[in-house]
């Protein structure tokens, strides 16, 4: 099976010329001769991180993959890669995707490699790497890390991320001590593994492995459970097999591969940070996905897992009620059936015995959790460029509403006045945060989900609209309108709202809608205590990110990143 295809690792090993001789000593240590002859070196990118705790199982998971590849005849090499912690690094992980993103394309590209396995788990660890991966397209195969299992407080299932959220507003109404939610705190992470809730983590595993990237039927595998290790062996396996059929990203993912990310995104009620990473591996490809094409495929779609923050259950129930694959087959008649995998056969050849097993977990297309739950993208005076919301998480009587701003200039602002009694706001009113977009923050952290006024808190208030330029965790719920573009820093009229003035939701008709006349709106200049809250580095990655970093509705890639440089390098190194 393509025994004979010119390796690439041959450009670095093969001949008798100096050069070769280095390449080959220096990586000897003991392998044998034929290590450099014919086998495919396959390299482990591998975001394992003791600051990453999503990710550090993930070392245990590389030696299984280690494994498959030595026996599918293949040499594995371990590859660190800078690895982002999404609970950790301040001020978001998001900052530094791109940077993830090039720094992987670079060691893949500038090293004796033939194919990787892509090891992610924590929500921007993904993304990074199938950006890399189709920036230098080399063949690549994802193995998502898996959630943690269930963790109980009171003998209560807890949902990380989502009830963080939620125990700290009830702190803040007065309905639960604070002792109480601290103890909750060593029952919130009960194992290794990404959240357990439909967050980010979890939203861009199943995404991927819809796109194609991930052998099928791993996805949502708990990171404890020992058949993960059964599928990183099938995975290395697998990685060799790709480097002898040449199965490359740019000969796998196309528009139908997207199109069914979009609809298995929408089938299992995921974060809306998804739509920013598809888009930006989208551009990477040189493939024309749009916020339009997001709203098209997939806002109409069913929700038909029973998740939190939208639903119910955590991702071990989705693991045991048939996963995936018993989703997609609910919602076939909605997928490209062209659309291929990494082992070279289509998605839809996977779908025919997949059983849902419990159908409060995954609910027969019959009977959805939401009829028309997917992510929703409005457009109006208040978002030219879009904006996005996630009905499924929403309150539905707030998805048509009218309110008065109450506008914030910067996150410090809203810290600062949130909770102040005298704060002139009501349940009606709508929560509007700028200063967080990409240039603005830097970096479009998850603030959106803006904590509720303590005093409307304590009236019995549990939601009310907010709209961001930012984003918010896909672990977060209500209705909040997010990825506002043109963000205000970049001259959006978001930057031009004042406090009292009426902003209108509609998301049946996908309107957002500042209601001040065009002619004062184009007298406006956004004030002083607006433009001071925008970033303004000087020196390093967040002045080269500031200066390049594209619009939300774009995905937030650097513009100079786009597309892709394939993995030819022709100057030698001695």
């Amino acid at each position: 099976m393509g025994a004979l295809r010119p390796l690439r690792s041959a450009q670095w090993y093969g001949g008798e010329h100096r050069n070769a001789y280095i390449h080959r000593a220096w990586m000897r240590r003991g392998a044998p001769s034929d290590a450099f002859t014919g086998r495919p070196q396959i390299a482990i990118a591998n975001t394992a991180s003791d600051l990453t705790p999503c990710n550090a199982h993930l070392r245990e998971v590389a030696a299984s993959v280690r494994d498959g590849v030595y026996e599918a005849g293949g040499v594995p090499l371990e590859l660190p890669v800078m690895s982002l912690g999404e609970t950790q690094v301040r001020p978001t992980a998001m900052l530094w995707r791109n940077l993830a993103a090039m720094a992987t394309e670079e060691m893949l590209r500038a090293n004796p490699v033939d194919g990787v396995v892509l090891l992610g788990g924590c929500d921007k660890t993904i993304p990074s790497l199938l950006m890399a991966a189709a920036s230098v397209d080399l063949p690549a195969v994802v193995l998502p890390g898996g959630p943690m299992l269930t963790g109980t407080f009171r003998g209560t299932p807890l949902g990380c991320g989502t009830d963080v959220w939620r125990l700290s507003e009830e702190v803040r109404a007065g309905t639960l001590s604070q002792e109480e939610f601290t103890r909750s705190e060593s029952a919130m992470i009960r194992s290794r593994g990404h959240c357990n809730t439909m967050g980010t983590a979890s939203t861009m595993a199943l995404v991927s492995e819809a796109l194609g990237t991930v052998l099928p039927g791993v996805a949502g595998t708990p990171a404890p459970d020992s058949r993960l290790l059964e599928a990183a062996h099938g995975t290395g396996r697998l990685a060799v097999d790709l480097v002898h059929a040449d199965r490359r990203p740019s000969t796998l993912l196309t528009r139908a591969s997207f199109h069914n990310a979009i609809v298995a995104l929408s089938a299992v009620g995921g974060s809306t940070n998804a739509v920013m990473h598809l888009l930006a591996v989208a551009g990477r490809l040189g493939i024309d996905l749009t916020l339009d094409d997001i709203d098209r495929l997939g806002s109409r779609v069913p929700v038909l897992v029973d998740l939190l923050p939208a639903g119910r259950f955590l991702m071990d129930d989705l693991h045991r009620a048939g996963g995936l694959l018993a989703v997609l087959r609910q919602v076939r008649d909605l997928l490209d059936p062209e659309a291929l995998t990494v082992t070279g056969h289509p998605l839809v050849d996977y779908l025919d015995d997949r059983e849902i097993w419990d159908e409060e977990v995954i609910r027969p297309r019959s009977r959805p959790l939401v009829e028309e739950g997917g992510i929703a993208v409005l457009r109006g005076s208040l978002a030219p460029d879009g904006a996005v919301v996630k009905p499924a998480a929403a309150s539905p009587h707030l998805l048509r509403h009218r309110g008065r701003a109450v506008v914030f200039d910067s996150i410090e602002d809203f810290h600062a006045r949130i909770d102040d009694p005298g704060l002139d706001v009501d349940a009606d009113s709508v929560l509007v945060l700028r200063g967080c977009g990409p240039k603005g923050y830097p970096g479009m952290p998850e603030v959106a989900n803006m904590p509720l006024p303590s005093k409307l808190l304590e009236q019995g208030v549990r939601d009310m609209v907010r709209i961001c330029d930012g984003r918010m965790s896909g672990t977060a719920y209500g209705t909040v309108v997010l990825h506002v573009a043109p963000e205000a820093a970049a001259g959006g009229p978001l930057a031009l709202v004042r406090t009292g003035d009426v902003v209108s939701l509609d998301v049946p008709a996908r309107r957002l809608d500042l209601d001040v006349d065009a002619d004062e709106l184009a007298r406006r200049t956004p004030s002083t205590a607006t433009t001071a809250g925008f970033a303004a580095p000087h020196r390093g990655w967040q002045r080269l990110y500031v200066d390049h970093v594209r619009q939300a509705d774009t995905g937030a890639d650097l513009d100079f990143l786009l597309g892709s440089s394939g993995s030819e390098v022709t100057r030698e190194s001695h």
